[in-house]
């Protein structure tokens, strides 16, 4: 069975790049959202298996919407993804929980390597 996925990016034609990756490499992507706000309700409402979720949104970055998403469910499995590969970020997004970080803009295969290596 396919692993479902949750993307979430403020950009659509990132969300399209991901999906594009995911799809390919046989995973169901089951939903997006623009920020972190509609993160946090569509991970409650799918119950994906594993979230790609960017940083730097409005409404909510992605970093507060992780630290929501883990109160909710603390074995919720997200992979940040951001264009900014400051330290402090990745630092704060592995604290926060997230089980990896790809820097953008990403080679398809890290992409499918940190999903694997965060459902495993």
């Amino acid at each position: 069975m396919a692993n479902k996925i949750l993307i979430v990016d403020d950009a659509a034609f990132m969300r399209m790049m991901i999906k594009d990756i995911l799809v390919k490499n046989g995973y169901e992507v089951i939903g997006e959202a623009a920020d972190g706000v509609q993160a946090v309700e569509k991970y409650k409402e799918l119950n994906p298996d594993l979230v790609t979720m960017d940083i730097t949104m409005p409404e909510k970055d992605g970093i507060a919407a992780l630290k929501e998403i883990r109160e909710f469910d603390s074995s919720a499995k997200v992979i940040m993804c951001s264009a900014m590969g400051q330290q402090a970020m990745v630092i704060d997004a592995i604290q926060a929980g997230a089980k990896d970080f790809i820097v953008k803009p990403f080679q398809a295969d890290r992409v499918c390597e940190a999903i694997q290596k965060a459902l495993n």
